[in-house]
């Protein structure tokens, strides 16, 4: 059975205002994120079709708070709740949090060159 811990992610990210610890299995890319820092996604997204990201997230928030806008609504997940992100999303999270998510790789992969070209552009 292939397993994953926040300690044996083989490959880490420090974004300065989170750090990203992740790994794949079979497809999907789990990630153990901590929120240093207070901040909203939606201007690093915008490289995106419809300016959202479009890679379905699913999950569980260990401590703190993500507020999840789409078009038409917002979500706010807290500690103790699983979620469901489905494509169209901006996250936004407060310091402090963190959370494990899980999405499909290739997706994924898609949507953090995106927001890795913003973030050399200097969005944020």
């Amino acid at each position: 059975m292939p397993k994953l811990s926040k300690e044996s992610a083989t490959t880490v990210k420090d974004f300065g205002v989170a750090e990203d610890r992740s790994g794949d299995l079979d497809g999907y890319t789990f990630n153990f994120v901590s929120i240093r820092e207070s901040h909203d996604l939606a201007p690093m997204l915008k490289g995106l079709p419809g300016g959202n990201c479009s890679c379905p997230h699913w999950g569980y928030v260990l401590k703190g708070r993500v507020i999840v806008r789409y078009d038409d609504h917002e979500e706010v997940l807290e500690a103790g709740d699983a979620f469901y992100m489905t494509p169209g999303h901006a996250p936004e999270a407060e310091a402090g949090t963190e959370l494990i998510q899980i999405s499909p790789a290739a997706e994924l992969a898609e949507t953090e060159a995106a927001i890795m070209k913003a973030m050399q552009a200097g969005s944020r």
